[in-house]
């Protein structure tokens, strides 16, 4: 039984503290004065009367009732019924009460009165009835203000007298003694929560979606905060959300009403729920992390720094749908054409109680299963249970759900265990729900009347929880007269006789002591255990043909059993595989358990490596939370398998498994502890039970036998506690100690085992428990660990975690403190006594000690096992001046994300992982290996790739897939679309490693660009005297003045024309170096001007200069397109509207700009600077081509300043001192005059011209919607109306126009076309003035800037390269391209180019400004030039178009690469490479109007970023010229250092088809015009191919071929006459190598041929051209159609429409890898070839017209060789061979570049006793070859021929 109400408290307001501003209220009386022992007297009562404050009122209102709930130290709630009611305040003039009673009294006068104070009548309970307490308190309150006739004394104490029988469900009928019956209802269960109405008030206040998320805040541990006008709906509010939780019980703080004195609380650090009155709504917005739910308004709040986990689905769908079902059943037939009448909710108490059924089948689905996860760790005295969280999440199939995971870590959940774990204990609802309902809830998941009906079934019983007895009694309670309140004459409540209330209360009690305690034996039973743990998703995850894989596992381990060593090697990387899935682990444990007898296993050394290799393996994924089971049930298995080292000496297999995080996880060790202990007490009680019943069992069935063994620890405990109240005190004694023991037991156990697993092989090392993280302490367990112990461990460790030395002592130290650790925790869990407490922790040093003395004798001998045999490290074959920096580092290249060589979904081998080594060069770095798998076969596996190509490199550590360990490893990212990923060996120590690192970057980022590879390649670079690292702002003085004296030493140099340089560009270059903001324009760091005259080249003249600019790619190119021609040279015949200014020739007008240029004819070079100050970096507008079809021009500049800009930028250090403002107008002024000129001369050519073009074709008939992007501009948009359209047609929008009314269209355009439009930015547009420039138009132009290309670029690479394979398998590969934005950026510059093209085809000019001018604009310049012209589509066009747009205009080739030192940080933009792929775009599209392939695009766009030439190393003509790499100067020795390109280009050009497009057959057509939109654009091979078997295909040796790599020639002598197929393997070969196209295959056939017949090959472009044209004048009867592609049909027809890469890349002639390995063909096929072949060459008699021996002298320095020369008039060659019996010819001279043949004098060397007049020079283009001859006349007959020769051609 238990009291009514504990305290009655009368509170009232407090006059004699009026503080400042808000009252406060004071316990005016309490009964009973006295404490009760069990229940100590509420503080801070008054508080929570008045939750929003104690203040007085101007009016009466009406009283009010609400419940308060304070939780006391013991967490035991305690209920507050505060029953309000005001009444007069009289005495504010401070007269004495009485006295005042007095008056009134005489007078029979009543004042009004003013002011009504509270008072409040408190009740307080341990009960929750608070229907009960409203009538009882509003029953005193009834007998105070109607004065009845009854003593409040005696009401008060039959109210704290009153007892109340326990739950249970038994009534009882009391009265309080004023004509008052009641009635308290106690529910059937204590454990079920009674709600009332309150659920359902919730949901309709808030809604299900909002109830749902604070659902889920409360269980995840939220902070939830309720506001509302009213207190009561507070209190029901919380007590709603609270219900929701059961079966867990809230343990933090729970305030459903809270006083405004504390709202302090709210900023408290732990969760809470908790109810504020909505006047302070305003205060508590500030609150960063709590939920707010406005109870009024119906919403709730959920700060954006929480997230929210939800429910797992399916979960979350069914509740929400069980809940709409509840709430709202109309939705179902809302849609019904004839809808059932309306449906009734069900009353509100019941729908209350089916709201909560749905949580309760929520959480049994949730939990389904639970009992079977708790672990068992003592039965006696106290249970103590364990809760398995990892193995409830794994098997749920929830590990990731991180809502459950925070559930399941939650202190509600810690309460859940220890209060329903026991077996033995009173069940409720939930325990049945969750055991045997679960099942029946999946069922009938689908079907919503099922749900409903099971619903109502679990709201009944809920109901019937709280409502047993359906006929209730009568209750009757006296309420107040209505208005009562608003009297005006009531009395102040009485003060009561506090002792009679006393007396009364003892009386009763003394009546009541008597009576028999009428307390209720609670029934335990068993808890039932319901089925297992399931996953809560229906389908099973399927396992890839799992069976298949466990065969594999079961094989390999019979295999290694029975010693078939082949067999084991063949299963093992498949069974290996196999074990990345948990069945095959499992498979493992099992398989291997089956070969160990008596705990022992001996196995030789091969054997035992394979075990470790599978352990290893299985290891290597248990570190995740399911896993642990499976390395629970290895640990015995490490300690049974072992090998014999040396007598006496053995080694166990855990000694080498210790590298797994797993063995210093602290929770893995608990589990598997717990584990053990609960199958120990098991079996402890299993044997018990057999002993007691032995007797009897001989008479039983053997039946009973099974079921001792079935039981479960759970059934066994649960019925040793239903026996434990019976048995005695001894018995029991003893049972608590063999528990207790058996716990101790296992402890020890552990420790060992502990001690094997972390205690290292190698003591110097001790890599485990340095890495696991001090935080890992105190997780991962339910139970709660006793704070003192926590505590100490957790400080212990981080005080002493000092472990960092190496010494053996220390590691002992590390481990020791680890086990320690562990065994306090579970020991003090687990109830072990102190004593055995103690007694390990003397003990475990001790076994520490002792095993790291045997492991000493282990780690010695097992170092003397031979080493495991390694592939040998194969030198990689070098270009010529290539040498090697880093000698090969034993590496494992390890397959990045791309499948192609892992044999992945695309088949074929695995090549990789491969092992070899990393090796780096001055050029490159690179690996050579073979694979790790040797089944594949013998391949070498090379990756390789040049070192000024890296973007990105990096340190990882891998798991590395063959010793499954971790590896420091190292991945290097490179521009050229590869990725080298390697893990370095255990004999690479790391500072090796950081060497290499070093010297890689030194490479990449070379100090100057004479220690680039194209200069350093195969020589010491002479010593360039290069000033110290210069501060960035060194004035141009003192750095030429070094210079100069540096030149005088090196004696190299004129100084002249030093001076002269300085003289000119001095000025600018000082005025720019010591501006400080100079440089903020542009990233462009100042280093570019500092490195001026570094060089030794500068020339004495500026006449050579002009003769070598003369001969650069511009100037021939203006010359070819008749761009007019230099200024004042030669009279004019012809008016020219433009000149070739050389006012830049030494580069002072624009540093960036070639040396001549291309300007209006009308412009002084002496304006020239002045306009050119109004564009970015001086590049003003100059023409770089022109149409010769229509006579427009395409001119390019930077993109200009505004008036403004220009005047503040160059006023404060202008050159002559003028003022500001002059300098400022005259600049502008300038520009406006050039731009004037351009207009007057572009329209003169469009004169001249353009009347006939613009008549023929329609006037700027753009392709519909290529306008579309480029808004019409500025003048079009405010033309008239009748334009409008035109202005819809330009912006592609109104298509049908287009076609229909087109003849109109064109008169509109004709009066309107504009003869120059420029395209610039649009922020350009205000600085435009149109008013000057009527006939120009402006056209704004949206474009993406560098940043956005550089990060395109970014995630290209990360496409197309992937370090990884990608996890999520929704980003598939044409995901990642479309997201990397690169195909957008190519379809804008190809858009804007073909609109260029087309206003220049159709009569108007165009002028490109975008950006700096060096960018986007490179980029639209030089593609609309490739539409437009045929003649850049060939060869020798394209170099010029490069030469010209790129290398002259300045383009910053270095910067953009980042090739150099100083701009290392500035990271890879590829706009050269996004212009190639434009290029390659429209190669795709008109294949045929290419002289060169795609191969030749791929070359340069590989080599543009290798340093491999020089062409592409600085950013501009003018760095050029200072390096002195612009003009090859025949005179300068050092300045042939580096190899041009363009040159080695001609020379594989000449040599063989590899850069030819067989299919170019150009149609003289207009210019191209390629479909832009993204669809059409293809992804371009480049980025995604490789070649494993070479390495990149784009670096040939380019050697002769003697010197070819041996292993080459080896591989081409071995092959005999096999077989002619061979495989070809697509990542592998070099698939067009490996399988040339046809016509290719041809050509080298014809070559080999022509080497049989011993004749010189000849040249495959004759060839080929005499084939050609025979093809076209062939009579075409038989087809009398042409073949579309204007090529010549056999030609097009015998080939795919792309080009495959050509075989004879390699060095001249000679036979091919191929030829080698291909045995010669049968007799017929030579024959046939040679008849083939004899139509075109001449016999062998007339072939060699003359002959005789010659000396030659040899190159520089070399002697004087005797060869046999040979001099062919039908080849044009002059061959020589070593000897006249020899086939193969050495080489040739050709006789086309032949000059002139002149008798010379004798020179050193020259071979004895010849006579003077047989020496002759033979002078070619290239160089000089000296001849010597037999005598004079041979010699002069020599002469004669050669001569006749030249003659002839």
């Amino acid at each position: 039984m238990a009291r009514l109400a504990d305290y009655f408290i009368v509170v009232g307001y407090d006059h004699e503290k009026p503080g400042s501003g808000a009252g406060l209220g004071k316990i005016i009386q309490r009964f009973p004065q006295k404490d009760w022992a069990d229940t100590p007297f509420p503080q801070g009562i008054e508080l929570f009367c008045q939750p929003s404050g104690w203040q007085l009122s101007r009016e009466r209102k009406q009283p009010t009732f609400f419940v308060v709930v304070l939780t006391d130290i013991d967490s035991d709630r305690h209920y507050c019924s505060c029953l309000t009611f005001y009444e007069a305040e009289i005495n504010l003039q401070g007269t004495k009460k009485e006295e005042t009673e007095g008056e009134v009294e005489v007078s029979g006068l009543i004042q009004p009165a003013e002011v009504f104070a509270p008072k409040s009548l408190v009740l307080v309970s341990r009960l929750d009835y608070p229907e009960i307490f409203r009538a009882c308190l509003g029953l005193i309150y009834t007998v105070y203000v109607d004065s009845l006739n009854v003593s409040l004394e005696s009401l008060i104490a039959n109210l704290c007298a009153c007892l109340v029988p326990a739950a249970g469900g038994s009534q009882k009928l009391f009265s309080l003694g004023a004509g008052d019956r009641q009635l308290i209802q106690t529910p059937l269960h204590d454990s079920l929560p009674v709600t009332g109405t309150s659920v359902a008030l919730l949901f309709q206040q808030l809604g299900i979606q909002n109830v749902l998320s604070l659902f889920c805040a409360v269980l995840t541990e939220n902070k939830v905060l309720f506001h509302s006008a009213s207190f009561q709906r507070l209190s029901d509010a919380c007590r709603a959300l609270e219900s929701l939780m059961f079966p867990l019980k809230y343990s933090y703080p729970y305030i459903p009403i809270l006083p405004a004195q504390l709202l302090e609380v709210l900023s408290s650090p732990t969760p809470f729920i908790i109810g504020v009155h909505s006047v302070f709504k305003t205060d508590i917005h500030e609150l960063l992390d709590v939920i707010i739910a406005d109870l009024d308004g119906g919403t709730i709040q959920i700060p954006e720094c929480i997230h929210l986990s939800s429910l797992p689905e399916p979960l979350l769908h069914q509740t929400q749908a069980a809940l709409s079902l509840v709430l709202h059943p109309d939705l179902e037939v809302a849609d019904h054409a004839f809808p059932p009448p309306r449906t009734a909710l069900s009353h509100s108490k019941m729908l209350d109680k089916e709201v909560r059924a749905v949580f309760l089948r929520l959480f049994a689905q949730l939990f389904q299963g639970y009992r079977s996860c708790l672990q068992l760790i003592r039965i006696h005295a106290e249970p103590v249970i364990h809760f398995h969280k990892t193995a409830f999440l794994g098997q749920r199939g929830l590990v990731e759900n991180d809502f459950l995971t925070k559930v399941l870590n939650g202190m509600a959940f810690a309460g859940f265990v220890s209060e329903r774990g026991p077996p033995y204990r009173s069940c409720d609802l939930f325990d049945e729900l969750v055991a045997f309902e679960v099942e029946r809830i999946k069922v009938e998941e689908n079907n919503p009347l099922k749900v409903i009906k099971h619903v109502r079934e679990l709201a009944e019983q809920l109901f019937k929880n709280e409502n047993p007895n359906p006929h209730m009694a009568f209750l009757k309670v006296p309420r107040p007269t209505e208005g009562s309140h608003l009297r005006v004459h009531i009395l102040p409540f009485p003060k009561i006789n506090e002792t009679r209330v006393q007396e009364l209360i003892e009386e009763h009690f003394a009546k009541n002591q008597n009576a028999p305690p009428a307390s209720r034996v609670e029934k335990k039973c068993v808890v039932p255990a319901g089925p297992p743990v399931v996953s809560i998703m229906d389908k099973v995850t399927t396992v890839f043909n799992s069976a298949q894989r466990l065969e594999v596992v079961r094989n390999c381990i019979s295999f290694i059993f029975e010693n078939k060593t082949l067999e084991t090697e063949k299963t093992l990387p498949a069974a290996l595989r196999a074990l990345k899935g948990k069945a095959a682990r499992q498979c493992l444990t099992d398989e291997l358990g089956l070969h160990v007898q008596q705990n022992r296993a001996i196995l030789d050394h091969q054997q035992f490596d394979y075990i470790i290799r599978m352990m290893n393996c299985t290891l290597q994924d248990c570190s995740s939370l399911e896993e642990y089971n499976i390395a629970a049930a290895l640990i015995p298995l490490t300690s049974a398998f072992y090998r014999k080292l040396a007598p006496g000496v053995s080694q166990f297999a855990y000694t080498c498994v210790q590298d797994h995080p797993i063995w210093a996880n602290q929770q893995f060790w608990e589990t598997t502890f717990y584990n053990a202990v609960q199958e120990q007490v098991r079996s402890l009680y299993l044997s018990a039970k057999e002993d007691n019943h032995a007797p009897y069992l001989k008479q039983k069935d053997k039946l009973s036998d099974d079921q001792y063994q079935e039981k479960t620890a759970m059934d066994l405990a649960a019925e040793q506690l239903r026996v434990w109240p019976t048995l005695s005190k001894s018995a029991q004694q003893e049972l608590v100690q063999r528990e207790e023991s058996t716990v101790f037991s296992q402890a020890i156990h552990f420790a060992n085992l502990m001690v094997n697993l972390l205690v290292p092989l190698d003591t110097s090392k001790n890599k485990l428990l340095r890495t696991s993280a001090p935080g890992d302490w105190e997780s991962g367990s339910n139970s709660i660990v006793t704070n003192s112990i926590a505590g100490s461990v957790a400080e212990s460790y981080d005080t002493e975690s000092g472990f960092e030395d190496s010494e053996n002592n220390d590691i002992a130290n590390s481990v020791v403190r680890f086990i320690t650790r562990f065994i306090d925790k579970v020991c003090t869990e687990s109830g072990v006594t102190q004593d055995h407490i103690k007694s390990l922790h003397c003990m475990i040093p001790g076994i520490v000690a002792m095993h790291i003395e045997t492991l000493e004798a282990v780690h010695r001998e097992s170092r003397r096992l031979p080493p495991i045999q390694k592939p040998k490290i194969l030198r990689p074959a070098l270009l010529p001046g290539e040498e090697i920096v880093c000698e090969g580092l034993r590496v494992l290249l390890d397959p990045d994300g791309r499948e192609e060589a892992t044999g992945g979904l695309l088949g074929g081998p695995q090549l990789l992982p491969a092992e070899g080594a990393l090796f780096l060069t001055t050029y490159r770095i690179l690996f050579r290996g073979t694979p790790h798998d040797q089944l594949v076969g013998e391949q070498t596996v090379v990756r390789s790739f040049p070192i000024a190509s890296i973007t990105k490199e990096k340190k990882i550590t891998m798991q590395n897939q063959l010793q499954q360990n971790m590896q420091d490893g190292l991945q290097i990212t490179s521009a050229s679309f590869q990725l080298i990923k390697v893990a370095f060996d255990e004999e690479v120590s790391p500072e090796v490693v950081e060497i290499f690192k070093k010297q890689l970057m030194k490479f990449r980022y070379p100090q100057s660009i004479f220690t680039t590879f194209a200069f350093a390649a195969g020589q010491t670079t002479p010593q360039i005297i290069l000033p110290k690292q210069k501060e960035k702002n060194t004035s141009f003085r003192t750095f030429s003045k070094t210079i100069v004296k540096g030149a005088k030493r090196a004696g190299k140099m004129t100084i002249g024309r030093q001076y002269l340089l300085k003289k000119r560009t001095g000025t600018i270059v000082e005025e720019r170096v010591n501006r400080p903001g100079w440089n903020e324009e542009d990233d462009i760091s100042v280093s570019d001007e500092s490195e001026l005259p570094t060089s030794t080249t500068l020339k004495a003249s500026e006449k050579s200069t002009m003769e070598q600019l003369v001969e650069k790619a511009c100037f021939r190119d203006y010359q070819r397109l008749g761009l007019g021609t230099i200024s004042g040279s030669s009279s004019r015949s012809k008016p020219e509207y433009f000149r070739i200014t050389a006012s830049n020739r030494m580069y002072s007008l624009c540093r960036s700009y070639p040396g001549l240029l291309v300007v209006p004819h009308t412009v002084q070079d002496s304006s020239l600077p002045r306009v050119a100050r109004c564009y970015r970096h001086n590049r003003l507008p100059v023409v770089c081509w022109k149409n010769s079809r229509s006579s427009t021009l395409l001119l390019r500049s930077g993109g200009f300043y505004g008036k403004g800009v220009v005047g503040l930028f160059k006023s404060q250090n202008s050159p002559q001192s003028a003022p500001t403002s002059s300098l400022e107008s005259s600049s502008s002024i300038e520009q406006e005059k050039y731009l004037q000129a351009l207009l007057s001369a572009v329209s003169v050519y469009q004169k001249l011209s353009g009347n006939n073009t613009l008549t023929v074709r329609p006037a700027l008939a753009l392709s519909p919607g290529v306008w579309a992007s480029l808004r019409s501009s500025t003048r079009l948009i405010s033309s008239p109306t009748s334009f409008v359209d035109v202005g819809a047609r330009l912006a592609g929008k109104d298509h049908s126009a287009s076609f229909n009314n087109s003849t109109y269209l064109q008169n509109q355009l004709l009066k309107r076309q504009a003869a120059l439009y420029i395209f610039g930015e649009k922020s350009q547009l205000r600085n435009f003035k149109l008013e000057f420039a009527l006939n120009c138009e402006f056209v704004p132009v949206e474009f993406h800037d560098i940043r956005q290309v550089k990060a395109s670029f970014k995630k290209l690479m990360r496409t197309c390269v992937p370090s990884t394979i990608p996890t999520d398998s929704e980003v598939t590969f044409l995901k990642a391209l479309e997201d990397s934005e690169w195909f957008p950026q190519l379809h804008r510059i190809m858009q804007l180019a073909v609109v260029v093209s087309e206003v220049l085809e159709n009569g108007s000019s165009a002028l490109v400004c975008l950006e700096e001018g060096w960018d986007i604009t490179a980029q639209v310049t030089s593609l609309v030039q490739l539409l437009s012209d045929p003649f850049y589509r060939t060869l020798e066009g394209f170099r010029m178009l490069v030469e010209k747009e790129w290398l002259s205009f300045g383009h910053k080739f270095s910067q953009r690469s980042s090739l150099t030192f100083n701009c290392q940080g500035s990271g890879f933009t590829p706009v050269f490479l996004q212009f190639l792929d434009c290029v390659h775009q429209v190669h795709n599209q008109y294949p045929t109007e290419f002289e060169f392939n795609l191969y030749y695009l791929k070359f340069l766009a590989f080599h543009y970023v290798s340093n491999r030439f020089k062409t592409f190393l600085l950013d501009s003509d003018y760095e050029r010229l200072e390096h002195g790499t612009l003009f090859d100067d025949k005179g300068d020795k050092h300045a042939k250092k580096g190899i041009c390109i363009w040159e080695c280009i001609d020379r594989m050009h000449k040599r063989s088809p590899i850069f030819f497009n067989y299919l170019y057959s150009p149609m003289e057509i207009e210019a191209l015009k390629p479909n832009v939109n993204v669809s059409s654009l293809k992804k371009w091979d480049y980025y995604v191919e490789e070649t494993l078997s070479a390495g990149p295909s784009y670096d040939w040796m380019m050697l002769a071929p003697k010197q070819l790599p041996s292993e080459d020639s080896e591989l081409a002598g071995d092959t005999g006459p096999q077989s002619q197929r061979r495989t070809v393997w697509p990542c592998y070969d070099d698939v067009s190598c490996c399988q040339p196209d046809a016509l290719t295959s041809l050509f080298s056939e014809i070559e080999r041929l022509e080497h049989k017949l011993n004749q010189t090959p000849e040249k495959w472009q004759q060839l080929w051209e005499r084939v050609t044209v025979d093809l076209k004048e062939e009579p075409r009867a038989d087809r009398p159609q042409r073949h579309p592609s204007g090529s010549p049909g056999i030609v097009s027809t015998n080939l795919p429409s792309y080009q495959k890469r050509s075989l004879l890349h390699l060095p001249d002639s000679s036979v091919g890898q191929e030829q080698g390995a291909s045995p010669a063909p049968s007799n017929g096929v030579d024959r046939r070839a040679a008849t083939l072949y004899s139509q075109y060459t001449s016999k062998i008699d007339e072939n060699r017209s003359f002959e005789g021996t010659l000396y030659k002298r040899g190159a520089l320095l070399k002697g004087w060789k005797p060869r046999w020369f040979v001099l062919d008039i039908t080849k044009h060659q002059l061959r020589y061979y070593d000897s006249g019996e020899d086939t193969s010819c050495k080489g040739h001279i050709d006789l086309a570049e032949v000059e002139m043949v002149v008798p010379a004098g004798p020179s050193m060397g020259a071979p004895k006793h010849t006579s003077d007049k047989a020496f002759f020079d033979l002078k070619t283009s290239k160089r000089v070859y000296n001849f010597c001859a037999q005598d004079g006349q041979s010699a002069q007959q020599w002469i004669d021929r050669i001569q006749s020769c030249i003659s002839d051609a």
